[in-house]
């Protein structure tokens, strides 16, 4: 994968030590909080026009921000009020400075310093947040959301954890300019939801000082494994292009046609379905350029995997919570080739996180919800600290779905997903997304790339549908979506 500074999610602590870099390398902290209010004074300005501004202060350096976007939409004619959590005579450093240019009053902050206020500018807290809002800033920032008013958030909406994305009482922004980076709290939910645009500056961080920071966490984006995606060649044929297994189940039998026919959307060269010999004409009337296999009275299974043509298997979705899906789940891993746990397939192993990773032997993806996640896994914690303690656990690359799915790697690298629409949220597609994975994985990808991949065309699929999403709809959107992605 590519080094994806691009699509960097600092951490608070990493931003501290890129700021740190930048003054050493000779900008000073007030040329970079300069830089970083005109930021915003710029964002404010292309968005409205001169209107009554309420800008909230805080006691750091966010506040120091707020102060210098004050002294610059009021040297711009802009009717303007500061409000100041604490004193101002106790502002340290390069906050103190800017704080002494506003030559207007300062107030405090309570709901009474928005009144006839046409926009807020949140400068309260920014993303190195740790403690409780003050109750004087929870009922400000409660009246901005009652009153409607629009909100620009310095770094983040206060009370948003910029590790996170925890809520601990922000008022959703219109827009939040942030700077050099985007944070991890701006991409995770609730925090992604509250921040609004997102708009991320350049405030003078030479790119060396990020370049020495060690990046462990990513914005999913195409830029991360588009060029390690299987191309097809003319040389080729559907053997050199994957040929992925699928245990079906009965009597859900939509899961598992839903992801293989995701799985030969995406490229895998064969795909079959082995299934029970009472669901096989249920499977083969239903499906034409996918393969059924009937398992047999003795199950069968061990006779498919012996064939090495196979090149990746899934076993999940709709196959029920058994011992017969726990054994076969471990056979298809004591292969050693790709295999993908979804569903039942990983809430079988409840509890048995242990023999889980003692099964894993070769490349394994798990793609668990946050039901089957709290099934298997006992970690508590943020959703990516969880889903990287996961992958570190079990040896497999773990993705922890939702709206915000975390793809988390062993060696703790994480990439988080920001593009997945809400009408994903519909019976099925998670088989779908399953079946898009094993795809890759069937035609040689890597599964942590792989992984990343299937989630991002998962969402753009769903997204360029749009309304009235069907779970059934995603297989057949997925070509446009490679298409996008050959032309880019």
């Amino acid at each position: 994968m590519t080094d994806g500074l691009q699509t960097a999610l600092l951490s608070v602590a990493q931003m501290t030590e890129a700021d740190r870099a930048a003054v050493a390398a000779g900008t000073p902290g007030s040329q970079l909080m300069l830089n970083a209010g005109n930021a915003v004074v710029r964002e404010i300005m292309r968005r409205w026009p001169p209107r009554a501004v309420t800008v909230l202060c805080g006691p750091g350096n966010n506040g120091g921000d707020g102060f210098v976007v004050a002294v610059a939409l009021a040297q711009a004619g802009w009717p303007v009020r500061v409000a100041l959590l604490g004193d101002r005579e106790n502002l340290r450093g390069d906050a103190r400075f800017h704080a002494a240019r506003w030559s207007g009053g300062v107030e405090a902050v309570t709901p009474a310093a928005i009144d006839g206020a046409a926009l807020v500018v949140d400068a309260l807290f920014g993303s190195g947040l740790r403690r409780a809002l003050d109750s004087s800033v929870v009922a400000t920032l409660r009246a901005v959301a009652q009153r409607e008013l629009p909100l620009v958030a310095v770094d983040v909406p206060s009370g948003v954890m910029g590790d996170t994305g925890e809520n601990v009482g922000a008022a959703p922004a219109t827009c939040t300019v942030t700077f050099a980076r985007k944070k991890r709290g701006h991409a995770l939910l609730p925090g992604r939801e509250l921040c609004g645009d997102i708009v991320v500056a350049d405030i003078g961080i030479p790119e060396a000082a990020l370049e020495s920071l060690s990046i462990d966490c990513w914005e999913n984006d195409p830029a991360l494994w588009r060029a390690l995606l299987p191309r097809a060649k003319s040389s080729g044929n559907k053997y050199t292009r994957g040929h992925a297994l699928l245990c079906g189940g009965y009597p859900m039998t939509g899961a598992a046609r839903m992801a293989a026919r995701a799985a030969a959307r995406v490229g895998a060269g064969l795909t079959t379905i082995a299934v029970p010999d009472v669901a096989w004409s249920v499977y083969a009337s239903a499906l034409t350029s996918i393969m059924v296999q009937p398992l047999g009275p003795d199950g069968g299974l061990a006779r498919l995997l012996s064939d090495s043509r196979y090149t990746a298997f899934l076993i999940g979705p709709g196959v029920g919570v058994s011992d017969a899906t726990r054994e076969n789940a471990l056979a298809l891993l004591r292969t050693a080739r790709p295999v993908l746990l979804d569903a039942d397939a990983i809430s079988v192993f409840a509890s048995r996180a242990a023999e889980l990773k003692q099964a894993i032997r070769g490349p394994c993806v798990m793609t668990p919800h946050e039901g089957e996640f709290a099934r298997v896994f006992d970690i508590s914690g943020d959703k990516l600290n969880r889903a990287r303690a996961a992958a570190r656990q079990s040896g497999a690359i773990i993705v922890l779905k939702g709206a915000d799915s975390v793809v988390a790697a062993p060696d703790g690298r994480a990439i988080i997903n920001t593009n997945a629409p809400a009408s994903l949220a519909t019976a099925g597609s998670g088989d779908v997304l399953g079946g898009l994975i094993l795809g890759l994985l069937a035609q040689g990808m890597d599964p942590y790339p792989a992984a990343a991949a299937g989630v991002w065309m998962h969402s753009a699929a769903a997204a360029a549908f749009g309304p009235g999403l069907l779970a059934e709809d995603l297989p057949d959107l997925v070509p446009a979506v490679l298409r996008a992605l050959e032309h880019e």
